[in-house]
């Protein structure tokens, strides 16, 4: 009977697990990705709470993961410092709340050739550079803490 106990005990703790990173979230609750991805300029320059399912993170160091939303598909980069906060790859696929600032970043056709270089070399992938025609306008959440959901 105590290992049945025990057992259930156990995976109910399990079921509640959750991986928190960084600095503790602050805002009461979250929205889906969704609702920032749609509207990104209305919320530049705000702390805000994301949810969505992590679909990707930096294979080299975990200095960044991408929410999305499930319902819609659309996807926001939660980005820190490299070594401030390591995004796990056991991440992907499982649901995240994460919270930050929301930046806009306006990137010339230069800076964008060495950001995509930078990343598909930091995930082992080939980049062709005559594929980026122009700068492009980035938004993403600079994390100040996240918490994965098991």
């Amino acid at each position: 009977m105590r290992s049945l106990i025990f057992l259930v005990s156990l995976t109910t703790f399990c079921a509640f697990a959750e991986t928190r990173l960084g600095k503790p979230l602050t805002l009461r609750e979250a929205v889906p990705v969704s609702a920032v991805a749609s509207k990104p300029d209305a919320w530049v320059g705000k702390t805000v709470q994301v949810k969505g399912r992590v679909s990707e993170v930096c294979e080299k160091m975990g200095c960044w993961m991408n929410l999305v939303d499930p319902a819609t598909s659309q996807t926001l980069r939660i980005k820190v410092n490299d070594g401030e906060i390591v995004f796990p790859k056991e991440a992907i696929g499982k649901m995240a709340v994460a919270e930050g600032k929301m930046a806009k970043i306006e990137m010339t056709k230069d800076e964008l050739v060495a950001q995509m270089k930078h990343e598909a070399e930091a995930n082992g992938k080939k980049f062709d550079p005559s594929s980026v025609t122009g700068g492009r306008t980035i938004y993403q959440v600079q994390g100040t803490g996240a918490v994965v959901l098991d």
